[in-house]
């Protein structure tokens, strides 16, 4: 890699691009509390944006008010060129329809035209025609209906029970059932764990079925977990406790068995598409083609090296390959896979060339033309006007560390930046592309939002985060730049210094991370005021990204296979070496923190890395990759056969007899994603070797924590633990180091 086709700001040389406001004494003006940054205690000094719930069509979208003394929530319907507005629906109209209980926009989902809203209370679904104020009861189980989704065109709703699939026939209040073979390990149309968490995301929700375009079949994927492992978490409630069994894979175990199914409302009867249940392999991402004639899904092998996309027919279950990627590394699905209206091809965004670009490919699999290309990543496609011939999608052309908004056309020419505000840029187009809503921030911006024309040409301001309150306060000063690191990498780096930073004073440093591949975290987006806060505390509170995070493509990224753990802790301890040339830096007090991957990276900073990282806190970490499930551990690690020496170089438990820090580790009881099970087998081995460190254990909690007086807990046990350490500028309870 050519380290000179990157952005090189600093080479060992503080040299800041970006500055707010002249340096003020804390004295001068107020400091934050810990209740304004972590209890939304007042004074607040920023405030909500506007409320938009989406484009109504190509010239209007709809935004929600809230008159404050009526506290009734209208939403209105605003014009894009002129601004102005009409209630579009009145909550005070819905007052008599609807029974005591419900409110308008509470919804469980509503019909693209607002004209259908869903309910779902006490386990059942009810409905609302906004047009002929119709308020009626659809379903009366014991069982919830979950995910209960209508179709393209209004007339259907699905939705599973029990782990069977349904549709409902608003119309005739008909309730059709269209799977019967449910079981504990048994699912139609609801995704197994494993899918749900590394494959279809956590906003699937687990729902796993698809409407044709006319709304009369739905595809679905059935999940058999019979052959994957169980896991139990204990919930210590009562006098005896309580067992939850989950079907939880780990490297090497098998994984749940899948088909796709296509069944046709009206006659119950489904066609099962042409793939092998028993193969070990994953088949994904389910969508019709426009004209309603195909199914298209994604087949990746195991090792998740290979992907291809077929077209299934929904009468046959017949299927036609049209896409093959390999790569040396990994493949990833794609998410937004976009087929053309008029039948001519598809487009992808793929990585396959080392960064991730658009391509376009007729429907026989031939690549037509390739639309984007350099060293540099398309973020996302926002929109495909095939009326104009042009693609809307955010890149960071320039600078890694931002994301703008771009257009191109479909022959690949024209390629024009819309966005011109430095900074991070997240897109709503209208519909047709006549419009887009810009809600953007940088590091001297808290987060604005604009609309303009789609020539990127202003219309005008829609909201400002930022409250008259926030010019009061001493927050100190955010830099982003560039260390260049011996092997060639410019790392990119923010940080926040203390309000009234004193060269002459040496500060403690603290890490935040995550760390992940392709999960960078450095971007010139608005300030965090829980870093402010910090800062105030005399911390230099920073954010590095290294070569695996995605600035760097997927050439970097890839650096990561089968290595998780060292190129990250290569490059944080190469920026230590670099702060610890800085007079304002205290070496003894290098702290580092994180949650789930953050808190991995957090434990093997404290562990392989000892010599540089003092201090941490680590929060419900990964400690072995063995103990994570199969999907995401196999695709940068393959299978523990494998690559023995990789798991054991990257398990946090390896090099503990290097530990002589300071570690605070949190984990909750019944995390069903990242397990207790890893801190506890890091527990062990810390008593093992005799070391000493501090633990809280929050009952009853998952990997994200429901409960807010726990997660109040912890927040200010974490604030404590670095008061404790680091809350001055003398250096205090310090760790003995060495090293270069």
């Amino acid at each position: 890699m050519n380290p000179k086709k990157f952005r090189s700001i600093l080479i060992f040389i503080w040299i800041p691009i970006f500055f707010i406001s002249s340096v003020v004494f804390a004295q001068e003006k107020k400091s934050l509390t810990y209740e304004q940054v972590f209890e939304s205690g007042q004074p607040r000094l920023t405030k909500p944006l506007p409320r938009i719930r989406g484009w109504l069509d190509d010239n209007h979208f709809l935004q929600q008010k809230q008159d404050q003394s009526e506290n009734n929530r209208e939403l209105f319907k605003i014009s894009a060129a002129t601004g102005d507005e009409t209630i579009f629906l009145d909550p005070e109209d819905f007052k008599d329809v609807l029974p005591g209980g419900f409110t308008l926009f509470s919804t469980a989902g509503t019909t693209s035209d607002y004209s259908g809203f869903l309910y779902n209370r006490n386990n059942d679904l009810y409905y609302l025609n906004t047009n002929t104020k119709v308020f009626k009861q659809l379903t009366a189980t014991s069982a919830e209906e979950k995910n209960p989704t209508f179709s393209p065109d209004g007339k259907f709703i699905a939705y599973t029970r029990n782990r069977d699939l349904f549709a409902f026939d608003i119309e005739t209040g008909l309730e059709h059932q269209l799977t019967d073979d449910a079981s504990d390990h048994i699912y139609n149309g609801w995704a197994s764990w494993v899918y749900y968490e590394e494959i279809l995301g956590r906003r699937s929700r687990y729902r796993a079925f698809y409407f044709s375009p006319d709304g009369n079949k739905l595809a679905f994927l059935k999940f058999d977990d019979s052959p994957v492992p169980k896991f139990t978490l204990f919930r210590a409630n009562g006098a005896h406790g309580e067992l939850e069994v989950a079907y939880y894979p780990k490297p090497g175990d098998s994984n749940p068995k899948v088909k796709l199914g296509i069944v046709d409302i009206s006659s119950g009867e489904t066609t099962w598409a042409d793939f092998d249940e028993n193969a070990d392999e994953y088949i994904a991402w389910v969508s019709w083609t426009p004209d309603n004639e195909n199914v298209t899904i994604q087949w990746m092998n195991r090792d998740q090296n290979h992907l291809k996309i077929y077209l299934v027919d929904p009468l046959s279950g017949s299927k036609k390959e049209i896409y093959d990627e390999k790569q040396d590394a990994w493949v990833e699905f794609f998410e937004d896979l976009h087929f053309f209206e008029d039948g001519s091809g598809f487009l992808v965004r793929s990585d396959v060339d080392g960064w991730r670009h658009l391509y376009v490919y007729n429907m026989d699999g031939s690549l037509k033309k390739r639309l984007t290309k350099g060293e540099w990543t398309v973020r996302s496609i926002q929109l495909v006007d095939e009326v104009n011939g042009q693609i809307f999608f955010t890149a960071n052309k320039d600078e890694s560390t931002e994301s703008h908004l771009y257009r191109v056309g479909l022959d690949g020419k024209g390629l024009k930046k819309l966005s011109s505000i430095p900074g991070s840029h997240r897109i709503q187009m209208s519909p047709g592309g006549s419009f887009y809503i810009d809600t953007y921030s940088n590091i001297t911006t808290p987060t604005k939002m604009a609309l303009h024309k789609d020539n990127g040409e202003f219309v005008r301001e829609l909201g400002d985060s930022k409250t008259p309150e926030m010019d009061k306060y001493a927050l100190g000063k955010i830099e982003l730049f560039r260390v260049k690191i011996k092997d060639g990498f410019n790392l990119p780096l923010k940080w926040y210094l203390p309000p009234d930073f004193n060269p002459n004073i040496k500060y403690p440093v603290l890490f935040s991370v995550y760390g992940g591949p392709n999960a960078g975290s450095v971007r010139n987006s608005g300030p965090s005021l829980s870093s402010h806060y910090r800062a105030q505390q005399g911390i230099i509170v920073l954010n590095v990204d290294h070569r695996g995070s995605g600035h760097f493509g997927k050439k970097g990224v890839a650096q990561m296979y089968r290595n998780l753990g060292k190129w990250e802790m290569h490059d944080w301890i190469e920026i230590v070496k670099w702060l610890r040339k800085k007079s304002f830096v205290d070496p003894h007090r290098i702290g580092i923190t994180g949650g789930s991957y953050g808190g991995y990276a957090t434990l093997l900073a404290l562990t392989t890395g000892a010599e540089y990282f003092t201090h941490g806190v680590s929060n419900s970490p990964v400690t072995d990759w063995k103990l994570y499930d199969t999907v995401y551990t196999e695709r940068y690690m393959d299978r523990p056969v494998d690559n023995p020496e990789g798991y054991k170089n990257s398990s946090a438990m390896t090099n503990i007899e290097n530990f002589k820090g300071k570690l605070l580790l949190t984990h909750g009881t019944i995390d069903d994603n990242v397990h207790m099970q890893n801190s506890i087998q890091f527990i062990e081995e810390m008593m093992k070797h005799g070391k000493q460190f501090e633990l809280m254990i929050y009952p009853n909690e998952r990997h994200g924590f429901r409960n807010p007086e726990r997660r109040s807990h912890r927040s200010k046990l974490i604030d404590n633990f670095w008061s404790r350490h680091f809350g001055n500028n003398e250096a205090k309870d310090t760790v003995a180091i060495s090293g270069n």
